[in-house]
C-alpha cells in the first residue's frame, strides 16, 4: 500500500492538509491525498468513505482526532472506517499502526540542530512510511533527512508556488498544505 501512496504522492504531489469545513473544498480539488487534521469518532468514517468516492487516500492525524483514542484501538477504529494511513508525532503510535499494515506519516518539528539529532533517532526507533516536516520551508533539513531514504512530505508555513517547488527541489516527494490555492497547481 504505501508503494501505491508514494507513486500516487510523486504523480500528484499537493496534499490537502484540512480542518473543518475546508475538508469539501478538497474533495472537489485536484488533490489526491488528503491529510485530516482534526477528524473526529462521529464524522470520520463518512469523511473517509466521501473521499474514497472522489479515488482520494486519506491520512487521519490521530493526536489531533477527537473522540479516537491514540493507542491501537484508536488505529484499529481508523482501518475499520477505511483510513489510508495515520499521521502522528509519537513514535508508539507509528509502531503500532504499522503493526496493523496501516501506512504512517511521522511527522516532526524543526525547531534547532539539537532537536533534529532526536528526530533522527525517534525516526529510525518509528521507521514510518514517510516524514512529514514542520515547518516545510526548512529545505536545508528536508535535504539532511532526504539522506535516510524515507520519502519525506514537507508541511507547514508553505504559501507560494516557489515555495513548494522548492521543497521537492531540497528532496520531498510532496508537499501537504491547507492553502486550497495551491492545490490546484
Amino acid at each position: 500500500m504505501s508503494k501505491k501512496i508514494y507513486e500516487i504522492l510523486t504523480d500528484s504531489p499537493i496534499v490537502s492538509a484540512v480542518k473543518n469545513d475546508m475538508f469539501f473544498k478538497a474533495l472537489d480539488s485536484p488533490c489526491k491525498v488528503i491529510f485530516l487534521l482534526n477528524a473526529n469518532i462521529l464524522s470520520v468514517p463518512e469523511q473517509i468513505e466521501k473521499a474514497h468516492q472522489k479515488d482520494k487516500k486519506v491520512f487521519v492525524h490521530i493526536d489531533l482526532a477527537e473522540g479516537i483514542g491514540k493507542d491501537s484501538a484508536g488505529i484499529e477504529f481508523l482501518s475499520k472506517c477505511g483510513a489510508d494511513g495515520i499521521i502522528s508525532t509519537k513514535t508508539g503510535l507509528i509502531r503500532a499502526a504499522k503493526d496493523k499494515n496501516l501506512p504512517t506519516v511521522q511527522r516532526i518539528f524543526a525547531l534547532d540542530s539539537q532537536g533534529i539529532l532526536s528526530v533522527v533517532e525517534s525516526v529510525k526507533n518509528a521507521n514510518p512510511e514517510f516524514i512529514e516536516v514542520m515547518p516545510g520551508i526548512a529545505f536545508k533539513i528536508i535535504k539532511r533527512l532526504s539522506s535516510m531514504k524515507i520519502p519525506i512530505i514537507a508541511g507547514g508555513l508553505i504559501d507560494t508556488k516557489s515555495e513548494v517547488f522548492s521543497a521537492l527541489d531540497s528532496g520531498a516527494v510532496a508537499v501537504s498544505t491547507g492553502n486550497n490555492d495551491l492545490w490546484y497547481m
